[in-house]
């Protein structure tokens, strides 16, 4: 029985994919979601070159904004949004929470690009105590 989900969403890219997996997981009503993001720490250089940077606290409105929409749909669920690794702060998230199940999308890369790019689902697969559910976008 699955009593917490960690559901990571990467707004803006493969979160609706992810979010649709929930249909495939029987959830029920007294099962605790919680909706997070990471947010790239201000040491990054997660932003594209050739675009106008936003301000940080323009970035999380946004977030904040999806994952509220995301909330509306899930009665019940909270949302979480860190600063840092991606794959470290899910984790985290997942052991504060005690989720049982991580559910998180993939970009699909495979080969080089996935050793040069370094896939956060891999990583979260690897290293986090509970089960994950990966979404291929």
């Amino acid at each position: 029985m699955v009593k917490t989900i960690l559901v990571a969403l990467d707004c803006f890219k493969t979160s609706e994919k992810v979010f649709q997996a929930l249909e495939v997981i029987s959830v029920e009503a007294h099962t605790k979601i919680i909706l997070c993001h990471v947010l790239p720490s201000s040491d990054g250089n997660e932003s594209e070159p050739d675009r106008p940077h936003q301000s940080a606290s323009l970035i999380y409105q946004k977030v904040e904004q999806e994952l509220q929409e995301y909330q509306s749909e899930l009665p019940g669920s909270q949302i979480e949004i860190t600063t840092g690794d991606p794959a470290e702060e899910i984790i985290r998230l997942a052991n504060i929470h005690h989720a049982d199940l991580i559910v998180i999308g993939t970009r699909g890369l495979k080969g080089v690009e996935r050793v040069i790019e370094d896939s956060v689902s891999s990583q979260v697969v690897a290293e986090a105590t509970c089960s994950v559910f990966v979404v291929k976008s």
